[in-house]
């Protein structure tokens, strides 16, 4: 190991060092906020959620939120980061409407105002813990991606095996992102079904029907 010696240059944008030397320090913020024994208990031990510059700090209460808060934000500050008040946000979640009246909780010199919803690493969250507008988002982006692929869905040129892969890799992928976290009800079950047949149709066309002799499209 060698002395300290003072830095006086940053790194340029893109120098493989950063991405490193910003994981140190968060990593240190980040422990110092688990030194509090306060917050959510995750196998044991108080953790926060962090992935990159996402970090999301878990508490019973507001008043641990707001310690676990103030100690990120001063310890972030200590390695030269700072925390963005307008981007950060507080939720209740909890299915009681009446849970948390408090509209804003004041950290340090930033004001977080308390949302109903936001979007974490993609998923979207809501103060009820409900999946119901997470499935509509979810269906949203995949309609948004099969439109771009229409035309190979259709297209004469494809065999049917190659627009089932298609579906596979592209489509459904963005539909069933984060699917192992889902509870879903029988509604929503429904929307993804009606989704993945618009899908088949379009691959597969409409059918003869055995007894009829007609053509009918699939249920």
């Amino acid at each position: 190991m060698f002395d300290k010696f003072p830095i006086r240059n940053g790194l340029k944008q893109g120098d493989a060092l950063s991405p490193m030397l910003f994981n140190f320090a968060l990593e240190y913020a980040t422990r110092r906020v688990q030194v509090n024994q306060n917050g959510l208990k995750l196998n044991g031990i108080h953790e926060l959620l962090a992935y990159a510059d996402y970090v999301n700090i878990l508490g019973g209460r507001i008043h641990t939120l707001k310690e676990n808060a103030e100690t990120l934000v001063a310890a972030t500050r200590e390695t030269g980061l700072e925390v963005s008040a307008g981007k950060s946000k507080y939720m209740v979640m909890s299915r009681d409407q009446n849970a948390g009246r408090i509209q804003s909780v004041r950290i340090d010199n930033g004001t977080f105002d308390r949302v109903e919803g936001f979007k974490y690493l993609g998923t979207t969250l809501t103060n009820l813990n409900s999946i119901a507008e997470e499935i509509k988002s979810r269906l949203r982006l995949g309609n948004a991606c099969y439109h771009s692929v229409q035309n190979f869905l259709s297209s004469r040129l494809l065999s049917k095996n190659l627009k089932i892969k298609i579906y596979r890799t592209i489509i459904l992928p963005v539909v069933m992102y984060g699917c192992q976290a889902w509870s879903l009800t029988m509604r929503e079950e429904r929307k993804l079904k009606v989704f993945e047949n618009m899908v088949l149709r379009r691959i597969f066309g409409p059918r003869r029907d055995e007894v009829t002799g007609g053509m009918e499209e699939i249920a």
